[in-house]
């Protein structure tokens, strides 16, 4: 089991309610001058993936158990069994600062220019003595372009019936805050795009099978009747955001080094029971893999073949509905994390649940 020796230790307390605050973003209206929501052509398939998603930050990445290179070694896994072959993956564009404000704080987007900061966010303190405009293209940069690439996703979901971008997920950043490796909120940012490009979306469903309570969107959304959230996550472990949790829809906690039958077995009865309750028009799957048996932050214990399952359960139960579905990603820290996506992503191609082919 990996273990985090030098870290800033933010993944302790729970975070008080007065922390969420009004913020100062700009009107959501502008989203539609975004340059995020660019066309894809037919002969492009719906997985949503750029080389600059990727971090290197002269070794100092290494010092946190997150493996900084996991989407390229997704993609890299998934040529590896000829996946991908004459096939040409959506490239998102960078998200703006004007893009940001849709969601941000102008003072939470400025906090992000002392490296102090960052190195909270990404719990690793030796970052502090970086100079800050090195963190901005090495750390801050691909992060910008995962949000992109996870508000593309959702366009190409809606488009196409379903999408998955290799990034994103960082569901532990609101408007007015970033934490737990997550410094912008791509998956508000997300979800309004597509409420404000898409007239006919009115209801939008989270589900969040990340390891980690999913405060970050839930923040940003409590108090909303037309997001439902479903999060299921180790009750022990970070951010225990107690009052975050007044806006899941459907909560389930599990105790520490939960197996694959109990895990597939609430996966199955939830997920069913939450399309059942709530018909949405949109599914946004942040599919956390840091439930691997092993995981350093997780805490749970699911195999490599429960992951597979889990997701194919997902992806069964929305796109019978027929309803599209986004899939993010978000946490996983160990260095095998990456070849696990990668099967999953593969069994669901097998299974007909995705169909990775151009037209």
């Amino acid at each position: 089991m990996r273990t985090c020796t030098i870290v800033i230790p933010c993944k302790m307390a729970s975070v008080s309610p007065e922390e969420t605050v009004e913020n100062d973003a700009m009107p959501r209206e502008l989203a539609a001058e975004s340059k995020l929501y660019v066309d894809v052509g037919v002969d492009y398939i719906p997985i949503v993936y750029r080389d600059e998603y990727n971090i290197h930050l002269l070794g100092l990445e290494k010092l946190h158990p997150f493996d900084a290179c996991k989407w390229g070694n997704v993609i890299k896994n998934l040529k590896k069994k000829n996946l991908l072959k004459g096939l040409n993956l959506a490239t998102p564009n960078e998200a703006t600062e004007a893009d940001l404000r849709l969601v941000h704080s102008a003072s939470y987007l400025r906090s992000l220019k002392w490296s102090i900061n960052v190195a909270k966010i990404i719990e690793v303190a030796p970052v502090a003595l970086v100079p800050n405009i090195v963190l901005q293209k090495r750390v801050l940069k691909p992060f910008r372009y995962q949000v992109g690439g996870s508000v593309l996703a959702g366009k190409l979901a809606i488009e196409r019936g379903w999408s998955i971008n290799v990034g994103g997920g960082f569901h532990h950043c609101w408007g007015n805050k970033g934490g737990g490796f997550c410094a912008y909120a791509d998956i508000t940012l997300t979800v309004h795009f597509i409420l404000n490009h898409y007239p006919h979306v009115e209801r939008v469903m989270i589900l969040d099978l990340d390891a980690h309570q999913g405060n970050g969107h839930e923040r940003d959304f409590i108090g909303r009747k037309d997001i439902y959230i479903l999060d299921m996550y180790n009750k022990y472990i970070y951010p225990n955001d107690t009052y975050a949790k007044g806006a899941i829809s459907r909560k389930i906690e599990l105790f520490a080094y939960t197996e694959d039958e109990e895990y597939l077995d609430r996966v199955n009865v939830h997920v069913e029971g939450a399309l059942n309750e709530f018909s949405p028009h949109v599914v946004i799957y942040n599919a956390g893999t840091d439930i691997l048996e092993g995981d350093c932050l997780g805490l749970l214990s699911i195999t490599k073949q429960g992951i597979i399952e889990r997701d194919e359960i997902v992806f069964q139960k929305v796109r019978q509905r027929s309803i599209p579905i986004v899939m993010l990603t978000s946490g996983g820290y160990q260095r095998v994390t990456a070849a696990v996506i990668a099967d999953s992503i593969a069994n669901l191609n097998k299974k007909s649940l995705i169909d990775m082919s151009s037209h």
